[in-house]
């Protein structure tokens, strides 16, 4: 099918949107640490499960060493490093400011895929990436969206920056990793698991990321928020599963199918629509206004968006 991959990314989009706003509710409640130890354990579980009822094994079948070791340091580099940074920036920013620095994510993995990957764009794609984050950048941007009026914080800022090159790294070493993975099954094995291989890579990423988050969290403790006390606050709980769900699981499984289907700058760019997604459930969740600058700044990024269709 034309566009698969490009269609996916929109989708992987709306999907991250539902995942920000659970986030920044959930971690709200229940703190970064705690909130990312019951995430990637129930992403974990969740992919575990998918792959026994569509592969027949929990685990990540014909997987090699290699594969292992990329997927592992995108594991840590996306869900530890890039996630950490980006639940921070929801607690000192908001999720939609954080989806602000987020744009920045298809610059970063443009980078890395060209130094990692070989990959090159070509004009036309290079002009839909400008005119799409140029559009988004617009929207998010709006002072006169925001309640307060006030510059960012530079702390903020600086775990917005952290994020998007987590993200974009990340998503390099997974499509590394997942071209090892693909090269490590048999060939007649292949056609019948070949869909579900991203879902197999983002487990291995899921192990990495809850290693490095409760090892943090045993190392660094949390005078606010522990995992047993967290069990008795409901709403921080579905608000964890919600984002859980909609992120790591749905939303990072099919980010990894559409890299398998387009080029990796292009996937990165279509994803980084969720800023303009999440302009209008945060003004029904935290009141944000919507002006007429973040109305432009979204049909922008739909132009933008269509260019990768059109041209």
């Amino acid at each position: 099918m034309n566009y698969l991959g490009e269609m996916i990314s929109l989708g992987v989009a709306c999907s991250w949107t539902m995942a920000a706003l659970f986030s920044e509710i959930g971690s709200r409640h229940l703190g970064v640490f705690v909130m990312n130890v019951w995430r990637m354990s129930l992403a974990l579980l969740f992919s575990m499960g998918l792959m026994w009822v569509f592969v027949g094994s929990p685990c990540p079948a014909y997987a090699g060493v290699e594969t292992w070791l990329w997927l592992l340091a995108s594991g840590v580099v996306g869900y530890f490093f890039g996630d950490w940074c980006l639940f921070n920036s929801y607690l000192t920013i908001g999720s939609r400011f954080g989806q602000l620095f987020m744009t920045l994510a298809p610059a970063f993995t443009a980078v890395f895929a060209f130094g990692l990957l070989g990959q090159t764009l070509s004009w036309r794609a290079l002009l839909a990436m400008a005119v799409t984050m140029g559009g988004i950048a617009v929207a998010v941007t709006d002072k006169g969206g925001t309640r307060a009026g006030e510059p960012l914080p530079l702390k903020g800022v600086l775990f917005g920056l952290g994020a998007a090159l987590g993200q974009g790294l990340g998503l390099v070493l997974s499509k590394v990793g997942l071209d090892h993975y693909i090269a490590d099954v048999p060939a007649d094995v292949l056609p019948t698991v070949h869909h579900y291989l991203p879902f197999g890579s983002n487990l291995i990423r899921c192990v990495a990321g809850l290693l490095c988050f409760y090892t943090f969290y045993i190392i660094m403790g949390s005078k606010k928020h522990s995992l047993s006390e967290s069990m008795h606050d409901r709403r921080g709980l579905l608000a964890m599963l919600a984002a859980v769900f909609t992120g790591p699981f749905l939303g990072v499984g099919f980010s990894l199918m559409a890299v398998e289907y387009t080029a990796a700058g292009i996937a990165s760019t279509l994803m980084a629509t969720t800023p303009i997604l999440i302009l209008l459930p945060s003004r029904w969740l935290f009141g944000q206004p919507i002006t007429l600058r973040a109305i432009l700044g979204a049909v922008i990024s739909v132009v933008g968006v269509s260019l990768f269709f059109l041209l």
